[in-house]
């Protein structure tokens, strides 16, 4: 009678060995991805301020006929130029009104406190208030850490913006680069997603642009309108909030609302008046007008998104929850749309 073998002695399979080592590299490569996020965050900022570039240069390329590297670099000193001007025009007043807001918000609170004292409740909600202020008063031993940060960050923005510029005077040199280092059965699809984020991210900047700087317009204009101090510089702040959606909006208003309300009942309740009737035009005009031909992303989506991406990422998760969720959003939908069609790419045994 035969003797089996003793599966303990039998030499390990190629095929077993392979998956092994597959599942290491695939552990070692997500370790990596994880300790270099820093640097996929600078990549994809760079990709964002070249989409930019390129969303200001496309006019000049479409009906001046100009090259790409002429058209960026017209785009780029055109919009240093603005800036510039802006700076000329408008940047006294503007540095004037920042410097005033940061001293008149604690006198705002502070007047608001006292009102509290005329109202039959403004004991309890003084309570929470002063909860709240020393929450908020917490904050103060983390600046030193804020301020390298700072800095920190600056210095990776200048580095973005280098890498942006040059991105965006030949995207499509870069972009085969990458897909060159694909198996060729995949090129195709990485090809395909790789546009379809890029037109994606440009739409999405087009529509944000415009969103800000009538928002941050009619803010302005409003509550100069209304008395408001500083109102300049609220309206700034409301521009530069559409960025973050759901909490930018929120928080640019609640100071509005604070200046406001140090000078009574009426001014605050015109501000409510004002930055309700803004926000109504934004989400329900302004809005739609402007994502007639893009991809709209569920509200609930972005909530979610801002929410995970700041937790995944940090305060910086904030900023980039937007464009990462409309990138991840359309390759989805575009994945759906192409497996509808019967040529979305099947996956390999």
């Amino acid at each position: 009678m035969a003797v089996r073998p003793d599966p303990s002695h039998e030499p390990l399979s190629i095929g077993f060995m392979q998956r092994v080592l597959f599942v290491v590299l695939a552990t070692g490569l997500a370790f990596l991805a994880l300790k270099l996020l820093g640097l996929w965050l600078l990549v994809f900022g760079a990709i964002v301020i070249a989409v930019i570039l390129r969303g200001l240069a496309e006019p000049l390329m479409r009906f001046a006929k100009l090259k790409d590297k002429p058209a960026v670099a017209i785009a780029l000193i055109g919009l240093i130029a603005l800036v510039a001007v802006t700076v000329v025009l408008f940047g006294n007043q503007l540095s004037v009104q920042i410097d005033a807001l940061s001293r008149e918000i604690p006198q705002a609170w502070a007047a608001i406190h006292a009102r509290l004292d005329t109202l039959p409740i403004g004991k309890a909600l003084q309570g929470n208030i002063d909860d709240l202020g020393k929450q908020a008063g917490s904050l103060v031993s983390f600046l030193p850490g804020l301020a390298g940060n700072f800095l920190t960050a600056a210095a990776n923005t200048f580095v973005a913006l280098i890498a942006g510029v040059i991105l965006a005077g030949a995207p499509g040199k870069y972009r085969d680069g990458v897909v060159s280092l694909f198996p060729k059965a995949m090129r195709p699809a990485i090809l395909d997603s790789m546009n379809t984020s890029g037109e994606a991210l440009r739409k999405w900047f087009i529509g944000q642009f415009i969103s800000m700087v009538l928002v941050g317009t009619l803010i302005g204009i409003g509550l100069s309108v209304l008395g408001v101090p500083s109102a300049l510089a609220l309206g700034l702040v409301a521009g530069l909030a559409q960025l973050v959606p759901l909490v930018g909006p929120t928080v640019s208003a609640g100071l509005g609302l604070l200046l406001a309300g140090a000078g009574g009942m009426q001014p605050l309740l015109w501000t409510l008046a004002l930055y309700t009737a803004v926000s109504q035009f934004e989400a329900n005009i302004l809005t739609p007008m402007v994502q007639r031909h893009m991809t709209e992303v569920p509200m609930v989506l972005i909530l979610f998104a801002l929410v995970g991406f700041a937790g995944l990422l940090g305060p910086i998760g904030v900023f980039f929850a937007m464009p990462l969720t409309v990138i991840l959003y359309t390759l989805v939908r575009r994945y759906l749309d192409l497996q509808e069609e019967g040529k979305a790419p099947k996956p390999v045994d």
